[in-house]
This record gives structure tokens, C-alpha cells and sequence, in this order.
């Protein structure tokens, strides 16, 4: 006697058009990711091109072999290593700083209830709303005031607070939601505000901080116009401020330019693909809360 699953007696009473309309979805998807991969792998192959290759067969043609001397004049012409140090240590920096300042804004006004809750995130949402070309003047003016100019740790000042401004605003309404409860039963048991929020908020906000983190990172490292303006010497420029400075020098062919490319995009995709997980598992708990 034959016996039929459940899965198969769900998937056979199933409508067909239910299953069907999943497939355009699909193909949607994999149109999407395909258009965002494609330029990210023509680039990686011109960049191992040589020069005569690329202009005899295009930037569509295979290459015949590894052709690393672009990489090298590209990493030697700009310092890369240094350019490299400067965006880890900033974006590093400012993805800790911002996290960590979001976290303490967003406690005080999503759990804490100060007075004037409502005018304060206004002014948070008004900060987000800024171009970054209405900053640039009073930044320059204000760090050349203060001695800050052409140093690394104005940019990182700068940049905390302008991530921190859209991570209060986005912590605040999930903190706005927070359970009471088990905020009332800590404080029952004696937990004073700050160990309240390391010991219980925190760890069960864990997941949105680590999408934060994420995108904070992501974000300063793809900077360029407050670098390029805060950061004029050699040594403190970062990887996006050199790539735009040589291509503005013109000194580059068709080949260094798809290495600078690779060089500049390839260590924030490590940095993704590193903390997918954390970004996936941050989203999926904001679906479920």
C-alpha cells in the first residue's frame, strides 16, 4: 500500500497559480543579483588585463593570463597600505563610536521617556536630513579652530555623530517598543539604570546594533566629499579620497583604473560577506519583533 506524505499532500492540494506566482518573483531576484554582479566581474577581470590586451579585445574578453602589474603601480603610486589603514581605522572607528552613542541616546529617549521626546527625535530626523555640502564650511571653519584640521580624528568626531543621528532615531522606535516588563522586573531585582541597560537592553537589542554596525561601516567607508575637504595630506587620505584624486590626475590606463576599482570596492565586500550573518540574523529578528 502506497502512503503519502503530508508535505506532498500540501504541496499536491497546493493551487497551481500559487506555486506559479512564486517563480516571476524568482527570476526578478535573480535578474537583480545578476546586474549587480556583472559589473563587479568585468572590473575584476580587466583589472588582471594588460594594457595591450584590453585595447586589442575589449573589456568583455577573458584575459590570457594574470597581468598583476597594474595592482602593483596602482598600490605603489598611492601608498595603498597606508590609504588602506586609514579607512579600516576610521570606518572601525566610527561604526563602534556611532553604535555606542545610538545605543545611550535611544535608552534615555526610547525607555527612559525624557521630557520633550517628540522635539528631540525631530532634531535627530532634521540631522539626517542635512546635505553634507551645508556642513562642509562650518566642519572646515571649526576644526581649523580647534587645531582638528588634517587629522584623522576630526573625521572620525564627524562622522560619529552624523551616523549616531540616523541610529538614535532608528533605536528610539525600537526601544519605544521594548517590553516593560522586563525592564520593571531588572529594576525589581535591583539593577540600577546602567546596569539595566548592559545587562538586558543591550544584549537583547544585539542583533539591530550589529546591523547598524554594518551599514555604519559600510557607509564612512564609501565617504568621500568631508574626506576629501577635512583630510588634505598624503598620509591621512582614505582609499576613496585616493581614488578619486588619481583619477582626477589623469595618470592612470584602462587597466590601473579597473585595479584601483577592485582595490577600493574588495575590502568593504570582505567586510560584508564577513558579517552577513550578523546583518541576516539582525534583520530576520526585526521581521519577527
Amino acid at each position: 500500500m502506497t502512503t503519502t506524505s503530508p508535505a506532498t499532500t500540501a504541496t499536491a492540494s497546493r493551487p497551481l497559480s500559487a506555486v506559479l506566482r512564486r517563480y516571476p518573483v524568482l527570476v526578478a531576484l535573480c535578474l537583480a543579483a545578476l546586474f549587480m554582479v556583472v559589473p563587479f566581474a568585468v572590473v575584476a577581470v580587466n583589472a588582471f588585463k594588460s594594457p595591450t590586451e584590453y585595447a586589442n579585445n575589449g573589456p568583455l574578453s577573458l584575459p590570457h593570463g594574470l597581468y598583476l602589474d597594474g595592482l602593483k603601480d596602482f598600490w605603489e603610486r598611492v601608498d595603498y597600505g597606508q590609504k588602506l589603514v586609514n579607512s579600516v581605522l576610521i570606518s572601525g572607528s566610527v561604526a563602534v563610536l556611532a553604535t555606542g552613542l545610538s545605543i545611550l541616546n535611544a535608552y534615555a529617549i526610547g525607555i527612559g521617556r525624557i521630557r520633550g521626546r517628540t522635539w528631540v527625535l525631530a532634531f535627530f530626523v532634521l540631522a539626517n536630513m542635512l546635505p553634507q555640502e551645508a556642513l562642509v564650511y562650518p566642519l572646515y571653519y571649526l576644526s581649523k579652530q580647534v587645531g582638528l584640521y588634517d587629522t584623522r580624528l576630526s573625521v572620525i568626531i564627524v562622522f560619529t555623530v552624523i551616523q549616531a543621528a540616523f541610529g538614535t532615531y532608528l533605536l528610539s522606535a525600537v526601544l519605544g517598543r521594548f517590553p516593560r516588563e522586563i525592564v520593571e522586573a531588572a529594576r525589581i531585582d535591583g539593577a540600577n539604570s546602567w546596569q539595566v541597560l548592559w545587562r538586558v537592553v543591550v544584549p537583547v537589542s544585539r542583533p539591530t546594533l550589529g546591523v547598524l554596525l554594518v551599514f555604519f561601516f559600510i557607509w564612512t567607508w564609501n565617504e568621500f566629499l568631508l574626506p576629501l575637504v577635512m583630510l588634505i595630506s598624503n598620509d591621512n587620505q582614505t582609499v576613496s579620497v585616493a581614488l578619486g584624486v588619481l583619477q582626477g590626475q589623469r595618470l592612470m590606463d584602462a587597466t590601473m583604473t579597473n585595479a584601483a576599482a577592485l582595490l577600493g570596492v574588495l575590502p568593504a565586500l570582505v567586510f560584508f560577506l564577513v558579517f552577513q550573518r550578523t546583518l541576516t540574523r539582525g534583520i530576520a529578528a526585526g521581521a519577527v519583533k
